[in-house]
């Protein structure tokens, strides 16, 4: 009868330690929902990917057909085209579920070229396209590791990128 009730203990205390593993797969990979201003809470994706790095309801879809991050009411983009005399950078910076463009932005991108380079680039608004815009100067291939921080009336939030060249 003992060895009846340590079986059934035994047996209980472990399903529960397994039950309580498999509970824990449905958190949140990233939980931190303020803008992103460290290394934990900022996101880096591939080309199409969406990423979400705010708890805001809208939808993390690229627009323009680029990468991207949402980080807490705000929708950044980053679309790299290749150029002949470097890579054309376009950032869109929006905010709200309607993606209402914010034209008066301090935006930079710090980008580390393949060769472990850094490279600090101002972006200037293009009103026609409502996004902003630097030239990437050179063609080497490989990785670019980009970080475009943006000041919005004091707040900055920061996003973080990749392309392949």
């Amino acid at each position: 009868m003992k060895s009846l009730k340590f079986m059934l203990i035994a047996l209980g205390s472990v399903s529960l330690i397994f039950l309580g593993a498999c509970g824990n797969n449905n958190q949140a990979t990233n939980s931190d929902s303020s803008p992103t201003t460290t290394q934990p809470a900022e996101s880096t994706v591939q080309p199409t990917d969406a990423a979400k790095a705010g708890s805001s309801s809208h939808a993390a879809k690229p627009l323009a057909g680029g990468q991207v991050v949402e980080s807490g009411p705000y929708h950044l983009e980053f679309v790299p085209e290749k150029e002949d005399n470097g890579t054309h950078l376009d950032f869109y910076l929006q905010k709200g579920d309607n993606h209402e463009a914010i034209p008066n932005a301090k935006v930079t991108a710090q980008v580390q070229l393949p060769d472990g380079t850094q490279k600090t680039l101002p972006l200037t608004y293009d009103a026609e396209g409502k996004h902003y815009a630097a030239l990437l100067p050179g063609n080497a291939s490989g990785q670019y590791q980009v970080k475009v921080t943006s000041d919005i009336d004091g707040q900055k939030v920061d996003g973080r990128f990749s392309f392949n060249q």
